[in-house]
């Protein structure tokens, strides 16, 4: 299948003629003319009309075999799966901060909400060594992010014991299964199944996507969710836009007309965006910065549809006939998921008001200087949830008591984020500033000090071997998908191209919203949720440098090789790069070879 950006579309030109345009994007429009006839009002550089919008709007995959693109695209998924499970439970160890989430996932599995563990030296290994007993406490635990996450942590634990294989294969399917929705959102985008494929394959060769697709932490889970979200809104666009042309056949709207109103006031990919987008915030909160960008991007995408169809005053009537129902699909949907995946918790909201109605989070009042590196914070001994001096409540009464007290907890969590870890540090901090150059990645595990002729160390005499865990991307990727963001900037101002303000405005509204925590420990790692965005910029610059025509050309074949030759070094850079994300086995000069520069130590 063809990697060009092609989309087949039924035109108001002469069969075989080419026009030049693409119908990706939006810049084509129209208008009524006096007789009541629509006339085009763009056409391209070499003069020809540009497509009207019923015709855009029709499917643009219809000459793209479906079977050829499924399986091509569940092909590439299963070799992001083969590789994440490869050695999946080495090292056998608590990596980084699965000793929080893999332990909160197994209390979450056989108490139905997080309990307190001993805090001993000898608990990890008491785990590892296959012991799940005496370790937890009767009271409840203060965790500081939702429970989505660790109720999946805790299906791969229930399937296969808690253990490191058992803690991480749940992230490592759902890596698997983000490959597989970017190689088809980016098909819809292009209208090519093999730049699809290409898109797919750039992600499950980014090293941070493949690192965390092997580890019992969150931030998989949200970057999936977010991700699948924005490809429902996206196929809702598609969706909008062909039944406003089966319900428009004219290709324009009567004058003073709003267009249709009621057939859209359910849109079933919008709910499914929205249960998504619930499942995101119920798995960190960080999701809701995407969520609102997008949310907004939806009435305009709405509003671009109804003026392309002769409504006038798009913006203000879409904000009301598309506006309000998207709202609902949207947020309120989102609201009620994530409401409904605390379940666990408001069941035992008792164990909270008597354990935890009275902690720090509660009493803080206010945060003074820092001393050191602590903040010196100010509370309020007498501070607590107000349910605590309640009667328990029975029937709704007690659904609403623990609702209350569930709203508390947010504020202590709130609270947390912003205040208390402030004035901290952390040896893998990095500044989100830097983020999308690979600032400072984060090292998970490691061990080092392996002597020459021990455990398969040839390391020269005087040295010795190492194995370590690096959670860092793929440079390829990063520092091109850079040089792809501001082209797909220039593209989506300048040609006014829809497909790429999605990667301008994911990529921004999942990071830049960090600059504003960038005064407590945060890590790179979270620019996991943006690195979808990155390769839908590098994949849409890969199209325009194809081409859209299948003729061969100069300009197609210049593409092909260029467009090839990334994909190729990107290949090399992840074989590269391999041992430091695999716990290899390195000699040091062999490990100093990969570490490119001293803040990646």
């Amino acid at each position: 299948m063809s990697g060009a950006v092609a989309f087949p579309l039924v035109t108001t030109t002469a069969p075989g003629t080419d026009t030049g345009a693409d119908p990706g994007s939006s810049t084509g429009s129209e208008t009524r003319t006096g007789t009541g006839e629509v006339a085009g009002l763009s056409t391209t550089a070499a003069g020809r009309a540009v497509p009207l919008a019923r015709d855009r709007s029709r499917s643009r995959l219809r000459l793209e075999d479906p079977f050829v693109g499924w399986s091509a695209s569940i092909g590439v998924a299963l070799l992001a799966l083969f590789l994440r499970l490869w050695h999946l439970g080495s090292p056998h160890e608590f990596e980084f901060d699965e000793t929080y989430y893999a332990k909160d996932a197994w209390s979450l599995l056989h108490f139905g909400y997080v309990r307190d563990y001993i805090n001993s030296d000898g608990v990890n290994a008491q785990i590892l060594d296959g012991k799940t007993t005496g370790i937890w406490t009767q009271n409840p635990s203060m965790v500081v992010h939702p429970e989505v996450g660790k109720w999946i942590i805790a299906l791969g634990e229930k399937a296969f014991g808690m253990d490191p294989f058992g803690w991480r294969i749940s992230a490592a399917i759902v890596g698997s299964l983000m490959v597989l929705v970017m190689c088809r959102l980016a098909r819809r985008l292009t209208g090519s199944t093999a730049l699809g494929c290409v898109a797919g394959l750039l992600l499950s060769l980014d090293g941070l996507q493949f690192v965390l697709s092997r580890l019992a932490l969150h931030d998989i889970f949200v970057a999936f969710f977010v991700l699948c979200a924005v490809t429902c809104m996206v196929i809702d666009r598609d969706w909008y836009r062909e039944r406003m042309a089966r319900l428009v056949p004219s290709g324009v709207a009567a004058p003073r007309s709003w267009g249709p109103i009621r057939p859209f006031l359910f849109r079933p990919w919008l709910l499914l965006g929205g249960i998504c987008w619930g499942l995101g915030l119920g798995t960190k909160w960080t999701a809701i910065f995407p969520m609102a960008a997008f949310g907004i991007l939806v009435w305009l995408w709405s509003a671009g549809a109804r003026r392309s169809f002769g409504v006038r005053l798009p913006m203000l009537k879409s904000a009301l006939v598309d506006g309000i129902p998207a709202f609902v699909h949207l947020i309120l949907v989102a609201l009620v998921v994530y409401i409904a995946s605390w379940t666990g918790w408001l069941i035992h909201a008792n164990q909270y008001e008597e354990h935890l109605a009275a902690t720090q989070y509660t009493q803080f009042v206010s945060e003074g200087p820092c001393v050191g590196e602590e903040p010196q914070n100010k509370t309020d001994p007498t501070k607590h949830w107000p349910t605590a001096d309640q009667p328990d409540a029975t029937g709704l009464g007690e659904l609403k008591q623990s609702l209350q007290s569930l709203w508390s907890y947010h504020h202590d969590v709130y609270v947390f984020h912003t205040h208390y870890l402030n004035c901290k540090t952390h040896t893998y901090a990095s500044k989100p500033f830097g983020w999308l150059l690979i600032n400072r990645p984060v090292g998970v595990a490691a061990e080092t000090d392996i002597q020459p002729g021990t455990r398969g160390c040839d390391a020269p005499a005087g040295s010795d071997c190492l194995k370590q865990v690096l959670l860092i991307g793929t440079p390829m990727i990063w520092w091109g998908g850079v040089v792809a963001l501001i082209y797909a900037c220039l593209v989506w101002v300048g040609a006014r191209d829809w497909r790429f303000g999605l990667a301008v405005v994911g990529t921004a509204s999942t990071w830049l919203p960090w600059l504003m925590y960038d005064d407590r420990p945060i890590f790179m790692f979270y620019a996991v949720v943006t690195l979808p965005f990155i390769v839908i910029a590098l994949t849409l610059a890969m199209g325009k440098l194809i081409g859209p025509s299948r003729l061969p050309s100069v300009r197609r074949t210049t593409g092909v090789v260029v467009a090839g030759s990334f994909l190729v070094l990107v290949l090399l850079n992840f074989a590269w790069f391999w041992p430091i994300w695999t716990n290899g086995l390195l000699t040091h000069s062999e490990w100093l070879d990969r570490i490119w520069f001293s803040r990646w130590v």
